[in-house]
C-alpha cells in the first residue's frame, strides 16, 4: 500500500473517530442514503486513489475530474492538519477542506445541468475563496 493510500486510510479513521464523538455535532448528523454508492470503495482505496482508481472506464468525465480534486484535497489536508500548533492545523486543514470544495464546485460548472446545483456551486466558489483568503492571510501572520 503506498503512503498517500496509508494517509488516506488514516485520515478516514480519524474521520470516524471524531464522526462517533459524542461531543461532536457532526454525529448529529447522517450522510442521505441517496448519496451513497454501490461501488466497492474499499476497492477505490485500495488502488490509491489513482487518477481513475482502477476503474478504467467505469466512471464518466466528471468522476474522473472530481477524483483528481479529491486527491489534492486528501493530501493538502493531511499535511495541514499535521501541524503542531492545533490552531494552525485547524486553519490550514479548512484551506484545504475549501479548496476541495472548490474543486468540486468547478466540476458541476463544467459538467452540471441543474440551475439550482450550478447556482450553489458558484455561491461556493465565490464564498470560499474569499475565506481561502482571509485564512491564508491569518497563517502568513500566525504561524510559527
Amino acid at each position: 500500500m503506498n503512503t498517500f493510500s496509508k494517509l488516506t486510510l488514516a485520515a478516514v479513521g480519524a474521520l470516524t473517530i471524531i464522526a462517533i464523538s459524542p461531543t461532536s455535532s457532526l454525529a448529529q448528523m447522517a450522510y442521505p442514503e441517496k448519496c451513497k454508492t454501490e461501488m466497492d470503495m474499499s476497492k477505490m482505496m485500495s488502488d490509491g486513489m489513482s487518477g481513475d482508481m482502477g476503474m478504467g472506464d467505469m466512471m464518466t468525465d466528471y468522476q474522473k475530474a472530481s477524483m483528481e480534486g479529491m486527491k489534492s484535497l486528501h493530501m493538502n489536508m493531511m499535511q495541514g492538519m499535521m501541524k503542531k500548533d492545533a490552531d494552525v492545523a485547524f486553519v490550514c486543514g479548512m484551506i484545504a477542506h475549501h479548496m476541495g470544495a472548490i474543486s468540486m464546485s468547478e466540476v458541476e460548472l463544467k459538467y452540471g445541468d441543474n440551475e439550482w446545483a450550478k447556482k450553489t456551486a458558484q455561491k461556493i466558489i465565490d464564498a470560499q475563496t474569499k475565506e481561502i483568503a482571509d485564512m491564508t492571510e491569518w497563517v502568513e501572520k500566525e504561524a510559527k
